[in-house]
């Protein structure tokens, strides 16, 4: 068997998608959500794996932006849509997609790739770290109680078309806001408003159209939630549950007012989330956090393409002088020591002939570069050596984040 690998052509995007779609069980996507990947496709980023004039593999890279500590937005490649044919499994096809992929970020002077994984289990021998989690939860708020801050009352709260011109624009200025804060958001480009207020009826199994509140003070948009309803009744009467998408507000106030709102529309019993970080502030305000479901999952998977470049984008919760010894047999450039000198105003990562102080895979840099997964946790684990004493605490504290990194939305 001999495959091509080649740069995805616009008259063969139908085809291409078509093949990823069978590979993630053969159901047609909605026209709306096809009609949304196709825009946002980047053709000259998508690779197609072809065997003679058939499609047997496919990823892509959109072009992203994301925060780091430190809040500075770091060119990113969004690797996504990857799929091997069932007919080619086995054969080194996912793994000459990735090899072209990487080598093609590194010559675009992305430092970073990222992605979420179907199946986490795939990406690690490609150097992907899990470096994100989302928070999960199923809230009995028949049960559970909120007790709001001062000033809850305040803010106002108003029903609203959600794909309103008006309304999305608000919306995307307002987590346009919020992206800074966070290790781990994603400036939205153009085009990219549309994926929270895509709502395919088909995909709605019982629940509402998607619905959308905003939080205003003094007639400026402070806070937003979409979501949707699920009427529901059992035995006793109306047990309703209110699927949250995307929650974002500016203040402790708008925030706690938003999720008053959710958890006391009428006929419902339940708030479901399943995806919101792992440190979200509700958590602080509910009465009984076992009856709230709680669960987390893997998100974001980082890689470090260039470790030098990556090292330097971000800065340094305590100050660091590490030398690191970095293994990255996917990507050999990486490989070999490396002195990372950094604080909270900035950071320089070089080559070095120093001896090291730690160990490790550019795996395990990845999960540790936005501040979630500390490396003294990764050491416990055997992922990490440390060969001077003291230099895993400092690297640790180091490399941690005020707020936990996390992804709003999948790509």
């Amino acid at each position: 068997m001999t495959t091509e690998l080649r740069v995805l052509r616009p008259d063969d995007w139908d085809k291409w998608y078509g093949k990823l779609e069978l590979a993630f069980g053969g159901v047609a996507e909605s026209p709306e959500e096809r009609s949304l990947w196709s825009d946002l496709s980047e053709h000259d980023r998508f690779i197609g794996a072809w065997d003679g004039d058939d499609c047997v593999g496919t990823t892509g890279a959109f072009t992203f932006r994301v925060t780091v500590p430190g809040g500075a937005a770091v060119q990113a490649a969004g690797v996504t849509m990857v799929s091997v044919s069932s007919t080619h499994r086995r054969r080194g096809v996912l793994r000459s997609m990735m090899r072209r992929q990487l080598d093609d970020v590194r010559s675009w002077g992305e430092p970073l790739a990222v992605l979420t994984a179907s199946e986490p289990a795939i990406y690690g021998r490609f150097g992907y770290g899990v470096a994100t989690h989302q928070l999960r939860a199923e809230i009995d708020t028949s049960r559970v109680r909120l007790s709001v801050p001062e000033g809850t009352d305040d803010v106002r709260l108003r029903l609203v078309v959600p794909d309103a011109p008006d309304v999305r624009d608000a919306c995307e200025a307002l987590y346009a806001r919020q992206v800074a804060a966070r290790p781990g958001m994603l400036e939205r480009r153009p085009g990219w408003e549309r994926l929270p207020l895509l709502d395919p009826e088909s995909d709605r199994k019982g629940s509402s159209p998607l619905q959308c509140v905003l939080a205003e003070r003094d007639g400026e948009v402070v806070g937003y939630a979409r979501y949707f309803n699920k009427p529901e009744w059992d035995s006793a009467g109306p047990a309703g549950t209110i699927e949250l998408r995307d929650l974002e507000a500016l203040d402790p106030a708008a925030y706690a007012a938003l999720w008053q709102h959710l958890f006391g529309i009428d006929l419902t019993s339940t708030v479901k989330t399943h995806n919101r970080p792992v440190d979200d502030a509700w958590q602080h305000l509910v009465s009984d956090a076992r009856r709230c479901g709680l669960s987390f999952r893997d998100s974001l998977h980082v890689r470090l393409v260039d470790v030098g470049a990556a090292l330097e984008a971000r800065t340094y919760q305590a100050p660091v002088d590490v030398v690191f010894e970095v293994e990255d047999a996917f990507c050999p450039w990486n490989e070999g020591r490396w002195r990372l000198t950094g604080d909270a105003k900035g950071a320089s990562c070089a080559r070095t002939a120093d001896a090291p102080d730690l160990t490790l895979s550019v795996r395990e840099l990845g999960s540790a570069y936005l501040g979630g997964v500390s490396l003294a946790s990764l050491a416990a684990a055997g992922r990490v050596r440390e060969l001077r004493q003291g230099a895993l605490a400092e690297a640790s504290l180091g490399f941690s984040s005020v707020v936990a990194p996390w992804l709003p939305h999948g790509f």
